[in-house]
């Protein structure tokens, strides 16, 4: 079973043209909807429920949760963490690793531990475009034998 059965099997609501490359669902995963259009990559999770057993000392039967809503266009990056409660707004990117306390609005870059505002979409497409390789569709080894032929650092993102 593929990832993207997997969690519509388990009860995430998935919208249309989704990759899906994680399985962590938490324990309450049909509160989770995804729009159209998103990446969730590798290992990102998702928590729908959290520190209750502190709680439980003083209520027994203290459970709270929050419902995750990803918008259409999203990308996740790779061992994201989303929290409970969070909207992520249409067209936002969450770089990777990047733990998701609160909402996102739409077509920001947010990352970090707890993610922040880095720059607009616009903005990230502004500092990135010059580094294209046009190599997206390309068979793995024709991307390889063109990546290792390139002579000129410059084409190269460095930080």
């Amino acid at each position: 079973m593929s990832n993207d059965e997997y969690a519509k099997f388990i009860g995430v609501n998935i919208g249309e043209n989704v990759f899906i490359d994680t399985r962590q669902w938490g324990t309450e995963p049909y509160l989770i909807t995804i729009g159209n259009n998103c990446q969730v990559t590798h290992n990102v999770s998702f928590w729908t429920h959290g520190g209750g057993h502190i709680l439980r000392s003083i209520e027994s039967d203290f459970d709270s949760f929050g419902k995750i809503i990803i918008e259409n266009g999203v990308y996740i990056g790779a061992y994201s963490q989303i929290m409970a409660g969070v909207t992520i707004g249409e067209g936002a990117l969450i770089a990777a690793g990047s733990v998701v306390t609160k909402s996102v609005p739409a077509r920001v870059v947010v990352g970090g531990n707890p993610a922040r505002y880095i720059c607009s979409i616009d903005q990230y497409v502004k500092r990135n475009i010059a580094f294209n390789m046009h190599t997206y569709g390309l068979r793995d080894k024709e991307k390889r034998e063109f990546l290792l032929s390139l002579n000129d650092e410059s084409r190269f993102v460095k930080k």
